[in-house]
């Protein structure tokens, strides 16, 4: 365990290798959870990683099937795929109440996940959860938004490559993906969490609107929640001043959990 090598832990059936970075510390355990097709080394994970390890914070980060350092083919992955993996690593690593971070897609993992821990294994449901622009649904409104091209793609060939604003190579969009991200919709009915919420969210980000964001605060009605609305902020919330609010948003829900 450092932080140039990660450790691995076998996943599913046929196994899946998910790499992760564990950083140990006091208190509950951060764990990170990362956008689509982002890494655990990216800019926001870890500058949380350099705060626990300032702090004594116990931190956890992992990269999905076919993400970073976690070997798979793109095409055959899935939100279930990524659900099984985010839920394997939190329950090897990450102990009781931990806080979970989640970045866009990150966020919707987040919050199956805690709906997964809170039926199945709830000492290990969240005691808190940050969530930086929350992708949920995001596969629905890709299909909803996507141009006839891509459509017809998918019906297709299976795939569409989606051109990217973030990488020089196109995303591949599978008619697979979108099909399982239909098992997993959340908005339309009300989203339990049994802990405090903290949204971060871009006034000016192109890919999650701030609207959405609104959207999925009216679906958490009956939890404590707080949304931090950045006027000039895009979809990443990468620069200094993003990353500051980020690790206050981290730390003061860490310092209001029970286990701090």
């Amino acid at each position: 365990m450092n932080d140039t090598s990660p450790d691995y832990i076998e996943v599913g059936a046929p196994a899946r290798r998910i790499a992760l970075l564990r950083r140990p510390g006091r208190g509950p355990t951060v764990v990170w959870l990362g956008g689509f097709r982002s890494d655990m080394r990216a800019t926001k994970a870890t500058e949380l990683d350099r705060w626990a390890a300032r702090t004594g914070r116990p931190f956890l980060r992992m990269d999905y099937s076919a993400h970073g350092e976690s070997p798979g083919r793109f095409e055959d992955c899935t939100v279930s795929i990524w659900l099984e993996d985010a839920l394997a690593v939190i329950g090897a690593f990450a102990g009781e109440r931990p806080v979970l971070v989640g970045s866009s897609m990150g966020g919707w993992i987040a919050l199956l996940a805690t709906a997964a821990l809170m039926r199945e294994r709830p000492a290990q449901a969240p005691g808190g959860l940050v969530l930086i622009a929350p992708a949920v649904d995001f596969t629905e409104r890709m299909w909803a938004s996507m141009p006839d091209e891509g459509k017809r793609a998918i019906a297709g060939a299976g795939v569409w490559y989606r051109p990217s604003a973030y990488s020089d190579e196109p995303y591949p969009i599978s008619r697979k993906l979108i099909d399982d991200g239909r098992k997993h919709l959340m908005l339309g009915r009300p989203i339990s969490t049994g802990c405090p919420v903290h949204i971060l969210q871009g006034m000016q980000d192109p890919d999650v609107p701030w609207a959405h964001a609104m959207e999925v605060v009216e679906h958490l009605p009956g939890d404590s929640v707080s949304l931090t609305l950045v006027k000039d902020g895009d979809h990443r919330l990468s620069r200094p001043q993003d990353i500051e609010r980020l690790v206050g948003a981290v730390e003061a829900m860490v310092a209001e959990h029970p286990r701090a």
